[in-house]
């Protein structure tokens, strides 16, 4: 029987997964079952923490405007505020909400006036 020579296909898929692997350290960049492994690791981990960063923003929002009511002088909780905004059917999103405290306190007080009617 004749000897059969691996062509360069294997050798394509392993420098493509080398190019994934080329900023990791040590043999992460250079062994291919190595490179193989951490890059499955870290696609995991891509995956995880695109959850875990929209969870991350909706605390640092809530946080914000539980501050900014807060320090309003009207002793009010971010709980009591977003559920008169459900009672007063104010549809806004925590994001603007946020962003709204951040850059224009006045316009949130006025909302939270608006709420408290």
């Amino acid at each position: 029987m004749t000897r059969i020579k691996r062509g360069y296909i294997a050798r394509k898929r392993r420098t493509k997964i080398r190019l994934f692997a080329s900023s990791f350290r040590g043999a992460h960049s250079r062994l291919t079952r190595t490179i193989t492994q951490q890059r499955i690791r870290a696609l995991v981990s891509a995956h995880r923490d695109r959850g875990r960063r929209k969870r991350d923003f909706r605390r640092l929002w809530i946080t914000r405007i539980n501050a900014v009511i807060r320090g309003n002088g009207v002793f009010y909780s971010y709980n009591r505020f977003i559920h008169n905004l459900y009672k007063k059917k104010l549809l806004l999103n925590r994001k603007i909400l946020a962003q709204i405290a951040i850059l224009n306190r006045s316009c949130l007080y006025t909302i939270s006036n608006e709420v408290l009617k």
